[in-house]
């Protein structure tokens, strides 16, 4: 059973790619803010709402993603400037936002101007509710406390009251003061440097921040910032982690996971729901394969294998229409960046891969790395398949949503051409719930699954190396391995080879 932060301490790199922050500003700005809710004397049950709010202070970044993109083009570099920019002074809409703004979207500083003018009242009131009540249920949904709900349903609360809520100074609750002080600290420390940070955190005292909690950090601060470019963020944050830590209990690593599909699945209306179905419909697939072991595992990768859409622009998810060759190399890039979240996070490297192939093809066509099936486990084709299906049964903005009978058809018209796998095809389809249709015929009545095995078996691997490679484990290996023998009617290796070779089945 593992610890609570290991998890959300990973999956909050997925919030800093969807602000435009630098990979690991969340992990800095919670151990910031734990250092400081230590300085001022808080309890260790304090500490501990106070960190996890400050760590997942950015859990809304998708809330208002879609609603962002269509004004300004990119949602992404959008959250990033208004952060920087929100002091509530109407100059720094000059100083920051407007050029800003104009550089990262190409418009010029008086298109800029002009669009916040129209567009800044109703984006204002919307965001922030959004964002905090999308953050607060997802809190919820990951089983914290009240206080960190509470802090991060007031996230952009300030000192005077005139964010949101409207709520002031001491009535905004602590979680969510330290957590202001840590976001503008970390945040400026990172954009600029530890003065313009401190002095930044100065000007803000008063009106937006909490001045005490300012003053501590400002008199503090090479005790709390000083060391932020020498250390491991995530290391550190857990040891700042008060006792008793948080663990994740039986069942509660893929409620984590369903959670944060939602999320990413908030980044545009079309995707919404796409996630849940993907890893249901991997599982389900996976069982009737006879992959029993792999099904939990299966639906969590399903669950997190779009993470990385969450750092790409909700306009490119939304375009109607066919999308530029730099468009779609964005795009493409979200395989990437999900299996690179995975794989930093200690509970979830062994599924990184697997979510990261999600959009891998037999024939080497697919992406992000464009492997072929030789190199692809028969989880991989699952999840393929699984994505594929869903992703034409949903509506999307450049086309209409296919019937489930002529999405199987697309599906098997795929493995047909060897893009994708036919048998896990068959189950997608089978699990799906449409009529059952025959899977690839194969000598012995051997399961493609056992087709590997006997591969690897011929060239004279061990049980425990085939556990190795296919990511199985021995006893499964050894099972496989002995109904292979009693449905070929071989007993050696040199036997099971001749097989093979007999059926073509080494290609």
């Amino acid at each position: 059973m593992f610890r609570t932060l290991e998890l959300l301490g990973g999956l909050s790199l997925v919030t800093d790619i969807g602000t435009g922050s630098p990979l690991e500003e969340s992990l800095k700005r919670c151990l910031v803010a734990a250092r400081l809710a230590k300085i001022i004397g808080c309890r260790a049950a304090e500490v501990s709402d106070v960190l996890y709010t400050a760590l997942l202070q950015h859990l809304g970044c998708t809330a208002y993603a879609h609603e962002g993109a269509r004004v300004w083009g990119d949602d992404v570099v959008t959250t990033r400037v208004n952060f920087l920019s929100d002091s509530g002074e109407l100059a720094d809409m000059w100083r920051i936002w407007v050029p800003e703004m104009a550089q990262a979207t190409g418009r010029s500083r008086a298109r800029v101007l002009a669009t916040t003018v129209v567009t800044a009242k109703r984006m204002a009131a919307e965001g922030p509710a959004a964002t905090c009540e999308v953050a607060r249920s997802a809190s919820q949904g990951l089983g914290l406390p009240e206080p960190v709900q509470a802090g991060l349903a007031h996230m952009f609360a300030t000192w005077n009251g005139k964010g949101f809520p409207h709520t002031a100074g001491e009535s905004i609750p602590l979680p969510a003061r330290v957590m202001q002080v840590a976001l503008t600290a970390v945040m400026f420390a990172s954009h600029t440097n530890s003065d313009v940070a401190v002095a930044e955190v100065q000007r803000r005292a008063g009106t937006q921040l909490d001045p005490n909690l300012a003053e501590m950090l400002i008199e503090r601060a090479e005790e709390l910032l000083g060391d932020l470019d020498q250390i491991d963020p995530y290391q550190a944050v857990l040891d700042a982690e008060p006792e008793p830590v948080r663990r994740v209990q039986k069942g509660g690593l893929t409620e984590v996971a369903q959670t944060f599909g939602n999320l990413v699945d908030l980044k545009s209306p079309w995707l919404h729901g796409h996630s849940a179905a993907v890893g249901d419909l991997a599982a389900a697939a996976a069982g009737m394969l006879g992959l029993h072991e792999d099904m939990e595992a299966l639906r969590v990768a399903g669950y997190l294998h779009d993470l990385g859409r969450v750092g790409v622009s909700s306009a490119i998810w939304d375009k109607a229409g066919p999308l530029s060759t730099a468009e779609r190399d964005q795009a493409r890039l979200h395989a990437y960046h999900s299996e690179r979240i995975l794989d930093r996070i200690p509970p979830l490297t062994g599924l990184a891969k697997l979510a990261g192939q999600h959009h891998e093809r037999s024939d080497g066509s697919g992406y992000h790395r464009g492997i072929l099936a030789a190199q692809l486990t028969m989880q991989s084709r699952v999840l393929a398949c699984a994505d594929a299906y869903r992703r034409w049964i949903e509506d999307r903005p450049y086309r209409r949503a296919l019937v489930p009978a002529r999405a199987a058809d697309r599906l098997e018209a795929e493995a047909r051409a060897g893009r994708l796998d036919a048998d896990a095809a068959a189950a997608v389809i089978e699990a799906a719930g449409l009529p059952h249709r025959a899977r690839r015929a194969r000598p012995a009545d051997l399961t493609e699954r056992q087709v590997e095995v006997l591969r690897l078996v011929s060239r004279g691997l061990s049980n425990a190396e085939i556990a190795e490679r296919l990511v199985l484990s021995r006893r499964t290996v050894e099972h496989h391995v002995q109904d292979i023998y009693l449905k070929i009617g071989a007993a050696t290796r040199a036997g099971a080879a001749m097989f093979a070779m007999q059926h073509g089945l080494l290609d």
